[in-house]
C-alpha cells in the first residue's frame, strides 16, 4: 500500500506529468486532493498497472478526490520553452485549476518551479510511494492517452493510437518514411541515423 499522506495538518496535492519522453503531442500534467481515509490495493504508479486498471482507477479518483485537475501543454510551447519547463508549466496549470487550494504539493521527481505561497516537495519515484502522486500519474497518462487516440484518427501511419508518442521503432520508421507531423516536436532529435532502422 502507498503512504497515503505526507502530513495531516493542511490539504496536500500530488502532481505528476505524462509524455515527457515522447516525440510527438502535448505534456499532461495532474494534480489531485484526495481525502485522507482513501484507499485502494490497487492504486499504483501509472506505468505500474495494466491500461484496464489505470482506467478502472481514473474513475474511483474522479469521483472520490475532494479536488482534481488536468491540463497540458502543446509541442509549440515544449520547443519554445524545452520539455521540463513544459512539464513544470502542465503542473502549475493543473494546480491553478483545483477547486480547493493545497496547502502543500508533493511533485513526482527532483525538479519544480515554486507555486506560489504554496510548499512544495519533490519526491524522486513519489508516484510509488504517496497515493496523490500515484493518482495524479494515473490522471495526467489516461488524459494523455485519450488525447492521443485521438490524434491517431489525423495521422494513423504514425501509429500513436499503439505508441502513445514513445520513440518505438515503428514511430521512428514512420517518421523516416512520412516526414514528422504537425505535432512532432522539432526541438527534439528523431535519431533516424539509429542502426536498428532500416533504409526506406
Amino acid at each position: 500500500m502507498l503512504k497515503p499522506f505526507y502530513q495531516q495538518k493542511v490539504p496536500e496535492a500530488g502532481c505528476d506529468e505524462a509524455g515527457r519522453g515522447c516525440l510527438a503531442g502535448p505534456v499532461f500534467a495532474a494534480a489531485v486532493i484526495l481525502p485522507l481515509d482513501f484507499q485502494n490495493p490497487l492504486l499504483n504508479d501509472s506505468k505500474q498497472l495494466k491500461e484496464e486498471d489505470r482506467y478502472m482507477l481514473r474513475e474511483v479518483i474522479l469521483q472520490n478526490a475532494i479536488a482534481w485537475a488536468v491540463a497540458s501543454v502543446d509541442h509549440d510551447e515544449i520547443d519554445r520553452i524545452n520539455i521540463l519547463q513544459a512539464s513544470l508549466k502542465a503542473m502549475h496549470l493543473s494546480l491553478d485549476q483545483l477547486s480547493t487550494r493545497p496547502g502543500l504539493i508533493l511533485v513526482d521527481g527532483n525538479r519544480f518551479n515554486a507555486y506560489p505561497f504554496t510548499p512544495h516537495i519533490t519526491v524522486v519515484k513519489g508516484d510509488a510511494e504517496y497515493a496523490s502522486i500515484a493518482a495524479a500519474s494515473i490522471l495526467a497518462k489516461t488524459f494523455r492517452d485519450d488525447h492521443m487516440h485521438n490524434m491517431h484518427n489525423e495521422f494513423p501511419h504514425y501509429e500513436w493510437k499503439q505508441n502513445k508518442g514513445y520513440p518505438t521503432l515503428a514511430h521512428r520508421l514512420a517518421i523516416k518514411a512520412f516526414g514528422p507531423s504537425p505535432y512532432h516536436r522539432m526541438s527534439f532529435k528523431w535519431r533516424l541515423d539509429d542502426a536498428d532502422i532500416p533504409a526506406v
